[in-house]
């Protein structure tokens, strides 16, 4: 075991550094972090009035999907006056102001907020017979909702979706005076507001269609799996299967981090939520704070990108690309096992280049009697997986899921009041539970809201074509070219940014550049247009742990008391994935399963694995023993450093080409890397015989 290892179990010093898990720490840390964690907690009658909104809120949503008698435009527009109006009431101006209070401008605009909504639906029948023929009070009303809008998204989503929304805006009015193919004709006030704000191409468009509908039943889902307690039980699950393993709690990380992707649809609060269990456990166990934290990091960025549910963005990806939901989840299944599975080799060949070993037994839950005593609570999700499975919709499929869960809820509670215990799940839970989804909303929302004025600009000047264009030109129409220009316009654009404004900013801008290099000026299918939405998707994620922004890098240092920088560039390499399987399936469509059989995406997984694998020895610089075909030698350190740089990056040649779709790189990568393996086992088997002579 090296040194650095051994100081760190025997200096109580260190061990005191080793973080708390502390609940206030970790909410302040989240708060901190994440704006959506930011929000009021109120007290006596303000707490009331949230509470009522909150609950009437998600029975309404409930009635409009179950019922389907409201206009689809009524149904978006009430969904945005309460999120408007619960927006105001729950999060403060700045993250520093107090939660416990309510300041009287705060009320106004809530109320004003919910006010310009509730005038759309007032006179909804009176604007469609109008036809276009917009008053000024219309235009008055629509003007002050967008600034309103823009309010609640700077206070709750940030700053990056609104100057991009805010630039579209001035784009539409300053067109006609703009060179090249940025060039339009122009438009007045009047239009514009009137696009954005009263038809269903702009704020009440495509996105905001599907937060008011699945989306919103998917976060509510959600919320009733976290009051369960499912989060802790993936972690005890994940400890009892892999705890014992080799660097066991790092294991747990990844494995804990995948599972939760399914519940959480934030890196950050992922990131804290199992973070405080398992950095702290990571870092008893002998690894770096900055090494803990990024593994952390990676795998609960991951998680986003994690079939089934995937957070939000999947479901908008399928809205906007016009597949069905099952698609998505189906073409996400193998690009995020060869992520994880990335992660979880790296984290192996650091455990055994560290000497580090598992959890001692008795700390280890056993498997069985955990899974009897709690494995009803995966029964929602095998329900809501089962239904999309059958050809259900993604509606019907979590309007499943949450029968499912009140109805084991029921059974479970009704089982301890028998037992005359106290009931685990009761009335106070479900409105605990119905707050949470409706607080859950608010930031999904407002960035499909402002998405909305995005795309309402796109489509009223036709940009959409003209940035496609335009990035393609910049790389004179090569493709690897515009995926390079593609993936560094979404890492920007995606940091800071919630996975759902992400994944909306990123495909909007982005995704139509891919689709414009691959098919010209022509009309690709549905399917067709899908790996280039998942392409703009997985580097907005990925930004989450990209310096110098990677929030949740960041959340995982701060938990491991590490230097932040050096834990986002740690979080970066372990996400090594993200940044190659994007160009995988772009250029082999087949890993999404898109026109594949059974065996063709067997040899697509077995290969990508095996390159994951050479690429993380890569990286590492670690197989069977240290890389560096010299280090046996009798020479001077830099020559022994050369040939381990040499042997890395043969290592990383290797998986490039095990990686690369081509059957003739395949085999060439398969036999490259058999060999370097060899050579790792005779350099191993030499040492050892070194060692015992």
């Amino acid at each position: 075991m090296s040194d650095e290892v051994e100081n760190t179990k025997e200096n109580p010093l260190v061990e005191s550094l080793l973080p708390t898990t502390n609940e206030d720490e970790m909410k302040k840390l989240m708060q901190d972090l994440d704006k959506e964690q930011a929000y009021r907690e109120h007290k006596c009658w303000r707490q009331s009035i949230t509470v009522i909104v909150s609950v009437v809120f998600c029975f309404f949503q409930l009635y409009a999907t179950l019922s389907g008698t409201i206009p689809a435009q009524l149904v978006r527009a009430s969904h945005l006056a309460f999120v408007q109006f619960l927006a105001f009431l729950l999060f403060p101006a700045t993250k520093s102001m107090p939660k416990n209070t309510l300041p009287l401008y705060d009320v106004i605009l809530a109320f004003v907020g919910a006010g310009c909504w509730c005038y759309y639906i007032i006179n909804f029948h009176e604007i469609v017979m109008r036809a276009g023929a917009y008053t000024a009070i219309d235009i008055i009303v629509g003007i002050i909702g967008i600034i309103i809008l823009f309010e609640s998204c700077r206070r709750i989503v940030g700053l990056p979706i609104m100057i991009i929304a805010g630039a579209f805006i001035i784009y539409a009015f300053i067109g006609k005076y703009l060179p090249g193919f940025l060039n339009h004709r122009g438009y007045k006030l009047t239009r514009v507001v009137s696009h954005l704000y009263y038809t269903t191409e702009g704020i009440m468009g495509t996105p905001i269609g599907a937060c008011s509908t699945f989306i919103f039943l998917f976060i509510m889902f959600g919320s009733f799996l976290e009051k369960t307690g499912i989060g802790q039980f993936f972690i005890d699950t994940c400890n009892a299967i892999a705890g014992g393993a080799s660097g066991g709690p790092a294991k747990v990380a990844v494995l804990s981090s995948a599972l939760l992707g399914t519940v959480s649809g934030s890196s950050v609060s992922n990131t804290v939520g199992s973070g405080s269990f398992t950095i702290p456990m990571m870092k008893k166990l002998g690894y770096r704070g900055e090494f803990a934290g990024a593994v952390e990091a990676a795998a609960s960025t991951g998680g986003q990108l994690m079939p089934p549910i995937m957070g939000a963005a999947a479901f908008l990806m399928a809205e906007s690309v016009g597949v069905p939901y099952l698609t998505v989840v189906k073409a996400a299944i193998i690009p995020a096992l060869l992520y994880f599975a990335g992660i979880f080799i790296t984290v192996h060949l650091e455990a055994h280049k560290l000497g580090l070993k598992g959890l001692p037994k008795e700390e280890i839950p056993r498997f069985l009697p955990l899974f009897l005593s709690r494995g009803y609570m995966i029964l929602p999700l095998v329900v809501i997986i089962y239904f999309l499975c059958s050809g259900k919709t993604a509606t019907y499929s979590a309007l499943m899921g949450i029968l499912s869960i009140i109805i084991i809820a029921i059974a479970v509670s009704l089982l301890d009041v028998a037992k005359g215990n106290k009931p685990r799940f009761a009335l106070k839970d479900l409105v605990e539970v119905l707050c949470a989804a409706a607080r859950g909303i608010i930031s999904v929302a407002i960035a499909c809201g402002m998405a909305g004025i995005i795309i309402g600009v796109v489509t009223l000047t036709g940009l959409g074509l003209k940035l496609g264009a335009g990035l393609v030109a910049l790389a004179h129409g090569k493709l690897f070219v515009t995926l390079i220009l593609t993936m560094v316009s979404s890492i920007i654009l995606g940091m800071g940014a919630p996975t759902t404004a992400n994944y909306l900013i990123t495909s909007t801008i982005t995704a139509s550049a891919i689709v414009r290099c691959v098919y010209g000026a022509g009309s690709p299918s549905p399917e067709q247009l899908l790996p280039a939405h998942m392409f703009a998707f997985y580097f907005g994620i990925i930004a989450d742990v990209t310096p110098p922004v990677a929030l949740a890098a960041i959340a995982g240092a701060a938990i491991a008391k590490a230097r932040p920088m050096r834990t986002a560039v740690n979080a970066t390499k372990l996400a090594i994935g993200a940044f190659i399987v994007p160009y995988m399936f772009i250029y082999n469509p087949q890993m999404l399963m898109l026109g594949a059989n059974a065996l063709s995406i067997l040899g697509i997984t077995v290969t990508a694995l095996l390159g994951m694998f050479a690429i993380s020895v890569g990286l590492e610089g670690y197989a069977f023993a240290h890389t560096g075909f010299l280090n046996n030698f009798n020479l001077a350190l830099p020559a022994k450093k050369a040939a381990s740089v040499v042997e890395r990056l043969a290592f990383l040649a290797a998986g490039l080409c095990c990686i690369d779709p081509n059957p003739k790189t395949d085999v060439f990568g398969i036999a490259f890397l058999v060999a370097l393996l060899a050579l790792q086992v005779l350099r191993l088997k030499r040492n050892k015989a070194l060692v015992e002579g």
